[in-house]
């Protein structure tokens, strides 16, 4: 097709074979071959000259101009895949991490690798790691440590702290020097267990070594809705302390003194393609948990 579009765009064999950086005779021998092949005359002859097309070589002309294109894109488009400058990527997040480094990492990946569609899906460690699994997503951020690790990698990605969170009109919201203790007797929000089972298990931890076991009365699944009832007064909670920013006029955060109140943030990933790796490449430390 490539020689049959330069000979019809040169009308010389001579100077379509110049461009196509071969000689005469072969040019000839494979515009003879296409004709038979097709069982139709594409070009007018006369001697090394081309008179025009005929009606069928204006229509062959048209379409393998067609196709030459698109072959060009396949091949443009497979080679930007492979080196992860175009495709998508569907990535979960924890509700904490939009608080944290997350929002700063999408940016710069989009302006690093614009053609690469990201689509974002708040979700809880357990439904991503499930997602990577099952292929519904690409990577994820999560707070380790997971449930069945094999075949997952974690790579470092951010640092948070816990919190005490309590509505605003709460007795204790203005005490001084808080510490866990004091809500000992208090009503918790919390999520379940197999949603988070390392932040669940931290918490726990934090309360028991505090001297008490929390008295969870409601569950909710994710941070937002968490804190949402905390916001009406359902209960008090241990959250990241980087979602201070949600509800300020409705929720107060008290800093948790007690050592164990750190917890890392983790990107998740599950056989990466081409396009998650260099989301990696930026999003990540460099360094695996």
């Amino acid at each position: 097709m490539e020689q049959f579009v330069t000979v019809a765009e040169e009308r010389h064999f001579h100077r379509a074979a110049q461009r196509l950086g071969m000689s005469q005779p072969p040019l000839t021998v494979a515009i003879r071959r296409l004709e038979e092949d097709l069982g139709v005359d594409l070009i007018e002859r006369g001697g090394n000259r081309v008179l025009g097309l005929t009606e069928a070589g204006l229509t062959f002309l048209h379409e393998a101009r067609e196709t030459l294109r698109q072959a060009d894109h396949a091949i443009a488009t497979t080679r930007e895949t492979a080196a992860g400058r175009t495709g998508l990527i569907r990535l979960g997040y924890v509700g904490s991490a939009l608080y944290g480094r997350l929002p700063d990492t999408i940016r710069t990946f989009r302006r690093a690798r614009p053609n690469v569609r990201l689509e974002l899906r708040e979700a809880t460690t357990a439904a991503q790691i499930v997602g990577l699994r099952d292929g519904t997503l690409d990577a994820g951020i999560v707070i380790p440590p997971i449930a069945e690790p094999t075949g997952i990698e974690l790579h470092h990605f951010d640092q948070d702290r816990l919190c005490i969170a309590m509505s605003l009109g709460h007795p204790l919201a203005s005490k001084d020097d808080f510490c866990l203790a004091d809500i000992a007797d208090e009503d918790f929000v919390l999520w379940p267990m197999v949603e988070g089972r390392g932040f669940h298990l931290q918490v726990i931890r934090l309360c028991t070594e505090a001297g008490f076991v929390p008295r969870v009365t409601q569950e909710a699944h994710g941070m937002h809705a968490v804190l949402s009832l905390v916001a009406v007064g359902a209960g008090v909670s241990v959250v990241p302390e980087s979602m201070r920013q949600f509800r300020p006029d409705q929720i107060t955060y008290q800093p948790i003194a007690e050592a164990g109140a750190d917890f890392p943030l983790c990107l998740a990933l599950h056989q990466p393609g081409p396009a998650t790796v260099a989301f990696k490449e930026i999003a990540s430390f460099g360094g695996s948990e």
